[in-house]
């Protein structure tokens, strides 16, 4: 069983390692792509969500693969669908911030697979991004909490990419605007700035004695771990509303954003993606090859927008 505090929703335990429940000769394929974790809890919450999916959606084969830390690879749940007669695949990416992973890793697991299946449709979808339906999950799960009218704080993965540290940022203010609290603020397990002892550190300075905290993530792994402890020594009274976990509510979420790539439009932003426009100090990373990464492909794949 899951210890972790994730939601107010629960899900059975323990998936079969095949999510095998959808037809297969001739049917459309979903291949989710988590990036995966050393945490067990964080794995298995992947696959909790993974096999809901493939509950819910009984007309496709769905399978789960991981970029790194966790099995099977991405590829390989590629190559599984495939066996099971898929002839169009769309490569969904389970992460909720477009940064490398959304915009290199998981589109050149994609390019991958189109190399070595070319007689295969292979349709890359975007990140589930900042949408009211994970809005509406974050409220319910700090209303369960009983988190409703503390100040704020909201937890996200730090990355080197400006455009997806902006969109934590934009999460967490519209999140503060969904449920009507006036006070928030967000902090980064890494990479980047402010770090959670430092956000923890300013909010005990402003005389804060009671916060709310929701991280925006996905599922439990080492960074949610550490944050956790971060806040456990803070000296501030906690009130920890969790993660999205493996909630049925993200299911809506996937799907539009598989119909989104099978209609040609993905979300990507691109205006100020690190990637198209040159930041300051970033400017070796316009038009970088795609997959540098974890999925370590060939450099004839440049990293462009559709």
């Amino acid at each position: 069983m899951l210890t972790e505090r994730w939601s107010g929703v629960q899900l059975r335990p323990s998936p079969p390692p095949s999510l095998r429940r959808g037809r297969d000769q001739g049917a459309d394929g979903l291949l989710l792509v988590a990036h995966g974790s050393s945490c067990v809890a964080g794995s298995s919450e992947m696959r909790l969500l993974g096999a809901a999916v493939a509950a819910a959606r009984s007309d496709l084969a769905v399978e789960l693969g991981f970029l790194e830390l966790a099995d099977p690879p991405a590829g390989v749940a590629m190559d599984m669908l495939i066996a099971r007669g898929c002839r169009r695949i769309v490569v969904q990416p389970m992460i909720l911030l477009a940064a490398g992973h959304g915009k290199s890793d998981v589109p050149a697991v994609a390019l991958e697979g189109r190399e070595r299946h070319p007689d295969v449709e292979i349709i890359c979808a975007s990140p589930l991004g900042v949408v009211p339906e994970l809005l509406a999950v974050a409220a319910a799960n700090l209303d369960a909490a009983g988190a409703m009218g503390l100040p704020l704080l909201v937890v996200a993965r730090g990355t080197s990419d400006p455009d997806a540290n902006a969109d934590a940022v934009k999460a967490a203010r519209l999140l503060a605007e969904w449920i009507g609290v006036r006070s928030v603020d967000v902090a980064y397990t890494g990479v980047t700035w402010p770090t959670v002892p430092e956000v923890l550190q300013r909010l005990r300075a402003l005389g804060n004695r009671r916060v709310a905290l929701f991280f925006w993530f996905l599922a439990n792994g080492r960074l949610v771990e550490r944050a956790r402890e971060q806040v456990a020594g803070s000296g501030l009274d906690v009130v920890d509303a969790g993660y999205f976990g493996p909630d049925p509510r993200l299911i809506p979420v996937l799907e539009q954003r598989r119909q989104e790539a099978l209609g040609g439009v993905p979300r990507v932003n691109c205006d100020t993606c690190s990637y198209r426009s040159p930041w300051p100090g970033m400017e070796s990373r316009l038009s970088e090859p795609i997959g540098v990464g974890h999925s370590q492909l060939a450099l004839e794949h440049r990293h462009t927008h559709r």
